[in-house]
């Protein structure tokens, strides 16, 4: 562990460390892409956008499974640098456990709450059947699917970034394999397709707690370790509530934007459905290296290597804004096609066209933020993490799509996410410069 987080050459420890989860994330994105390609070719636009509206439930469950796997990782990781072992194997038994029983929790809220979260997401009465469907599952599954984020994290920690990999991959591949069979031979249409999902979620949940015993020497899922002090929980919480405020945001900043279209229709709430999922062709995978590198960082800022440190953060920020340049550019050239590749509908096309281009324009932005965010959650500046993780889809977003609406209409509301990427981008560089180059703190 020592030799590549501490003696590797940093393109060295980065890139191995950070392809494994970059491959697990094109794997996600393949599981997105296909699940809204077999869901899209139903043909039927009230049950396509039914399941778009249900999206901000999915980023819910794995904002809650990052405030242990996040909180717990960034912990770790500093702790790791330090050499604090056992604490480090009671920190992770903490975090697989209680994440068991905040994704129980959870299942009970949603079943007793689901009519009126249905219709907080957007749900009308074309659509409330077909989300319905969706949500009831995805409600049911929730404790698997917010634990399987776990381990995943914690155990990159210790450097086994392959068999986080492996762990996420099988399960997504079940959810591939699934997919078509649930929806259409068994006829369970948006409920074959959440059924997928919790299946595939649910399998790489044990595979990662049996990768975990089987390799791990720190990282522990002993339930006998579970128990830590307050101090140590609330460094946990610290950094993994802003984590988890960063995919509520995704959830939230979708519902808006969702909200705001259903005034022009079906067909543009379908077509957004459709961006959205191919707009993490580019996302996934810049979440991938950020995540892949957050180890790397914790382990080196624990450890007190501050040359190295900041040489780590310049790799990142290159490797993120490179990458995104250019699929950005290739994916608006191909935007016709790609849109129509889900529904052939000509006004879908038109519209997620529009939508795609519009999006992709400030990805490069996106890459920075992803940096500046998992930065300060790896060496545990909660505050700079907190403001992070409201802001791109939180705050800045609401203020840019509110006064976009009421000033440009349809238009408006499209280009607030770009607008929104810009400025958050501006505050991370703000927050970096601010908490690293001087001596004050946030």
């Amino acid at each position: 562990m020592e030799e590549l987080f501490e003696h590797a050459s940093i393109p060295r420890a980065y890139f191995k460390l950070a392809l494994p989860i970059v491959l697990s994330m094109v794997a996600s994105m393949i599981y997105n892409l296909a699940d809204t390609f077999f869901v899209s070719q139903t043909q039927n636009t009230n049950l396509v956008a039914g399941v778009a509206l249900c999206t901000p439930l999915f980023s819910l469950l794995i904002a809650l499974g990052d405030i242990f796997g996040l909180g717990g990782s960034s912990l770790i990781s500093r702790l790791l640098g330090e050499r604090s072992y056992a604490t480090s194997s009671r920190v992770s038994s903490f975090c697989l456990y209680g994440s068991v029983g905040l994704g129980l929790v959870t299942t009970v809220v949603l079943l007793v709450f689901m009519r009126p979260i249905l219709l907080l997401l957007g749900a009308t009465a074309a659509t409330y059947t077909y989300a319905r469907q969706f949500y009831w599952i995805m409600a049911v599954g929730a404790m698997p699917i917010v634990v399987s984020i776990v381990p995943g994290n914690l155990i990159r920690t210790e450097g086994f970034a392959t068999q986080s990999m492996i762990g996420t991959m099988v399960g997504t591949v079940i959810t591939i394999f699934l997919d078509p069979i649930l929806i259409f031979p068994l006829g369970l249409g948006a409920a074959g397709a959440a059924l997928a999902t919790v299946i595939g979620y649910t399998t790489s949940a044990i595979l990662l707690a049996y990768l975990t015993q089987r390799y791990c020497q720190v990282i522990s899922i002993d339930v006998k370790l579970r128990h830590i002090d307050r101090k140590l929980i609330g460094q946990v919480l610290f950094i993994g509530i802003p984590g988890a405020i960063t995919n509520l945001m995704q959830a939230f900043g979708t519902t808006v934007l969702n909200r705001h279209l259903v005034a022009y229709g079906p067909t543009r709430v379908a077509a957004m459905g459709i961006v959205l999922k191919v707009y993490m062709i580019v996302m996934l995978v810049m979440v991938g290296f950020a995540f892949g590198a957050q180890p790397l960082i914790g382990y080196t800022y624990g450890a007190k290597k501050m040359k190295r440190f900041k040489q780590i953060l310049h790799f990142d920020l290159m490797v993120e804004v490179g990458y995104a340049l250019v699929f950005a550019v290739i994916l608006m050239i191909f935007a016709p096609q790609i849109i129509g590749l889900f529904l052939h509908d000509q006004a879908v096309i038109t519209a997620g066209t529009y939508m795609l281009r519009a999006f992709l324009l400030t990805t490069p932005f996106v890459g920075a933020v992803l940096v500046y965010t998992t930065v300060f959650q790896s060496t545990g500046k909660a505050s700079g993490a907190f403001i992070m993780s409201i802001s791109r889809q939180g705050v800045v977003f609401y203020l840019a799509i509110v006064a976009g609406a009421s000033m440009f209409g349809y238009h408006g509301i499209i280009w607030a996410q770009p607008v929104a990427d810009m400025i958050t981008c501006l505050i991370g560089w703000i927050l970096a410069k601010y908490l690293f180059n001087s001596r004050k703190s946030i």
